[in-house]
């Protein structure tokens, strides 16, 4: 009996790393439309983000960058052998970006940026078939980056700063896949926790030998969020298996896995542009999740994350002084290794396209718009490590799901 609770509980655990699963890659509007580039390509504050050393190439004495998108997300699973067939309920979610940037003289810049990589919110419908692994996660990250960039010479900048993570998680699902009180409601249990704090830096360093070509790289360092104290409120459990699920706190520790990117942009004339950009995401920092609890039960939680690269391509045409026009396309591999595949990470590898443009409402506002659709394989995948009275219960069938992100921002430069 304490083995099957104690697999219960670990599993419960794996709702948090749903963040791990979904890198939220809409840090600014002009770069997303271009496929999500921007390690070497200096077009406004969103620069800060994607290179800070890039601050110092900027032609304005001030840049600010405000943006938001809209995140529609559909999953379908099915599993013919058993009959299943469930839609996810996902309310949209809104991440933003905030970037500002001032020039103190021609080699130092400073920036700030706010921004939202990490965060999800799923909700599948009550008591599904795997309400067992998850019923609904809201999960928020909001990155704080102060960043200064020095220009070493007119062809070579540097820059960097820390970054200050700030999130929240609750998470919902029931303790097994049967049991209900004697009202016939099914066990379940909620962590919650907000005013969660972690600290990690950025780095960056730009080159542009000629006046046409530009080459960036940059590093974000993993940032392991400490979650210490968090609410655990288990639901419906009978008088004999109280003492067992009591109410109390949770503990349990969360990495954020660092970011290597590399990249490119040439200019062809003063109309084209076009940038390539790689991205090496090291999601090995998920080996396990360990959690405890404070009515005395622990818990290892394997993960076995895999690093995983991303390879985004974008272009830029200006076709007036009124607008600007850009595109773009990037593959995204997905960390989760066969075997692995939970409900609350139903990400696959995917294919995503990029569109937008810059409307310049004057010589110092523009209105940047872009979206993008992510399609991710269809995947016949399974979680094999819950077990039930001992025995292993694998959860799995077919998933299905594509993601709409329209997003709206604006540029102001001085």
């Amino acid at each position: 009996m304490r083995t099957r609770l104690m697999t219960i509980l670990a599993l419960m655990a794996l709702g948090i790393t749903y963040a791990g699963g979904f890198r939220v890659a809409l840090q600014g509007q002009r770069a997303l439309a271009m496929g999500h580039t921007g390690v070497a390509v200096v077009n406004n504050a969103e620069v800060a983000f994607f290179n800070p050393a890039g601050m110092s190439f900027l032609e304005e004495k001030l840049s600010v960058s405000f943006g938001a998108s809209a995140v529609f997300t559909n999953i379908a699973f099915q599993n013919e052998e058993f009959g299943y067939n469930t839609r996810a309920e996902n309310p949209t979610s809104t991440p933003f970006n905030l970037y500002g940037t001032y020039k103190i003289n021609e080699k130092l810049s400073l920036g700030i940026a706010v921004y939202t990589p990490f965060g999800s919110q799923v909700t599948y419908p009550k008591n599904w078939e795997g309400s067992h692994l998850i019923n609904d996660i809201a999960l928020r990250a909001i990155f704080f980056q102060p960043t200064i960039s020095y220009k070493i010479t007119d062809k070579i900048s540097i820059g960097g700063g820390p970054i200050y993570a700030s999130g929240s998680v609750n998470f919902t699902r029931n303790l097994d896949r049967s049991t209900t009180d004697v009202n016939g409601e099914r066990l379940a249990v909620t962590i919650d926790q907000s005013g969660i704090g972690a600290w990690g830096y950025t780095a960056g360093m730009m080159f542009k030998p000629t006046e046409k070509l530009t080459m960036g790289i940059n590093y974000r360092s993993e940032i392991n969020v400490e979650a210490r104290g968090g609410n655990a409120d288990f639901q419906n459990i009978p008088e004999n298996l109280q003492g067992q699920f009591a109410d109390g706190t949770f503990d349990a520790d969360l990495p954020l896995p660092a970011e290597l990117s590399v990249g490119a942009s040439y200019r062809f004339n003063d109309q084209w542009l076009v940038a390539l950009d790689y991205n090496r995401v090291f999601w090995n920092a998920y080996d396990a999740l360990n959690v405890s609890f404070s009515n005395g039960l622990e818990s290892i939680n394997p993960r076995n994350y895999q690093d995983s690269s991303v390879y985004r391509f974008g272009f830029q045409y200006i076709a007036s002084e009124l607008f600007t026009f850009r595109g773009g396309y990037y593959f995204d591999e997905s960390p989760v290794q066969e075997g692995y595949f939970a409900p609350e990470t139903p990400r696959n590898n995917s294919n995503n396209f990029t569109a937008g443009l810059s409307v310049n409402i004057s010589d110092r506002f523009a209105i940047d718009a872009s979206f993008l659709y992510v399609h991710f394989n269809e995947i016949d995948a399974s979680y094999d490590f819950y077990q039930e009275n001992g025995q292993t219960a694998p959860f799995g069938g077919t998933y299905k799901n594509n993601v709409f992100v329209p997003g709206l921002g604006i540029t102001y430069k001085l």
